[in-house]
């Protein structure tokens, strides 16, 4: 089975070290400000000329209340009236970018992140997607995947309602743990009826796909009281499950400095919590996808990686890395072709770059043929867990064995050790390496030599 996983203690410890979630190869850390504007023009043409359908991101940052562990990119306000003037600067993004591109290029995917989404009012919320529907072509019939990400303090069934209307199927749960004392050492009190209520909408509304985020090693957490967490969420039966890992770095994030760090568990405690996770999502059908990732055999992710289709992007896991990804928004990261780019993610920037008619585009990379070689080959291994040499070596007109000749004695090291079975074809990554995935795609990434290791989570 491609889900099967062997817990193995000694390997976890050699090799759960800090690295890139490759959601991008390069990764973002690799990002200059030589990336401008002129490009990401340059690649929506290409876009454009090769009818390449689309994938859309749209950033919404406000929050009404801060959760210290969060990393993302954020505006902690109570100030509802603040999303008026950034909508503004969104709609006038929208508006540049989709005259790049052909109106008939089909937006196969569309997802909302922050921040909360929802903090938007319904009006706003209905003018935004209008906005979308006017200048990108977005499907009516049902048949994308449009998801967004949903606070259950900040939505309720009318709010469920008037997203269902709107278009989106698919909504990601953020959760992170039920335990009361966890919450409020986190600050982020939500009951599970809240829960519940949104996931109970959802289901009789008809949306097609509901995930649910989870977070082990937060302040608090113990195996015991995360294992009911896991069993509750359970009960719920959501079709996909993010188990992720808390990363705690104060020195770069800084509600993170309003966690005590003699709360947070010790790690052989963190190690358990995953141990027991797995187990007890394996126990209720849930596949092993990878990466933190669980879903049941019959959702998409779960098949695409069964027929070899599944991909990575900043997305996550997607069925949908054949298309191009417009960022729109603070902070959001596009991959267009060959190109990323980021907008800024100062919000003041970003709405001043749009005032002044320009873009927000703030840094970025185009892939050189070495960037390529080496994505193909992380894709391939952070996806399905196999790397068959001749693939490579056709699409890239290499030698593979010549061509990383230096990294071979690490890999002979990590088949050793019972991480990987290697051999002249192929790379086949064992039950026992599958949660350390991470650990062989770093042996192929040409930049993390030079980077700085502390601004990366550890894999497990």
């Amino acid at each position: 089975m491609l889900d099967a996983i062997r817990w193995d203690t000694d390997l976890i410890r050699r090799y759960d070290l800090a690295g890139p979630r490759y959601t991008s190869y390069p990764t973002a850390v690799q990002f200059d400000s030589q990336v401008g504007t002129f490009d990401l023009f340059h690649a929506l043409r290409d876009s454009r000329k090769a009818l390449r359908p689309l994938s859309l991101y749209v950033h919404v940052p406000f929050c009404a209340n801060i959760c210290y562990y969060c990393a993302c990119n954020k505006v902690i306000t109570k100030d509802r009236g603040r999303a008026q003037p950034y909508l503004q600067r969104l709609e006038q993004e929208i508006q540049l970018i989709a005259c790049h591109l052909d109106p008939t290029q089909k937006v196969e995917q569309l997802h909302f992140g922050g921040g909360t989404p929802t903090f938007l009012s319904h009006d706003e919320l209905r003018q935004l997607m209008a906005q979308l529907r006017k200048h990108f072509n977005l499907m009516d019939d049902d048949s994308g995947d449009y998801g967004i990400e949903i606070d259950p303090r900040e939505a309720d069934w009318s709010t469920m309602g008037l997203l269902r209307e709107l278009g989106f199927n698919r909504v990601s749960i953020g959760v992170q743990d039920l335990d009361p004392a966890v919450q409020r050492a986190v600050n982020r009190l939500q009951s599970l009826e809240e829960t519940r209520a949104v996931i109970d909408a959802a289901r009789t509304l008809q949306f097609r796909s509901i995930n649910i985020d989870l977070i082990y090693g937060l302040p608090k957490q113990t195996p015991e009281n995360f294992a009911r967490t896991v069993d509750e969420v359970i009960s719920l039966q959501p079709d996909r499950l993010s188990v992720f890992n808390y990363a705690h770095l104060p020195e770069r994030f800084m509600p993170q400095r309003r966690i005590n760090g003699n709360d947070l568990p010790a790690p052989a405690q963190k190690l358990e919590m995953l141990q027991r996770t797995i187990e007890q999502l394996t126990a209720a059908g849930y596949r092993y996808i990878g990466m933190d990732h669980f879903a049941l055999p019959d959702d998409d992710l779960a098949i695409a990686q069964e027929e070899s289709t599944l991909q990575r992007n900043f997305q996550g896991y997607t069925t949908h890395g054949h298309c191009d990804l417009i960022g729109l928004g603070v902070s959001a990261i596009s991959q267009i072709g060959d190109l990323y780019c980021q907008n800024s993610s100062d919000l003041n920037q970003y709405q001043n770059a749009l005032a002044s008619a320009q873009l927000a585009t703030s840094r970025g990379l185009i892939c050189t043929a070495d960037d390529r070689l080496r994505r193909a080959v992380i894709q391939q291994l952070i996806c399905h867990f196999s790397l068959e040499f001749l693939e490579i070596e056709r699409v890239f007109n290499i030698d593979f064995r010549g061509y990383f000749a230096e990294l071979w004695p690490q890999l002979l090291d990590m088949a050793e050790d019972g991480l990987i079975e290697l051999d002249n074809e192929r790379i086949t990554v064992q039950p026992a390496g599958r949660l350390l995935v991470r650990s062989v795609c770093m042996v192929f990434d040409a930049y993390l030599e030079h980077t700085n290791r502390q601004r990366f989570s550890r894999v497990i």
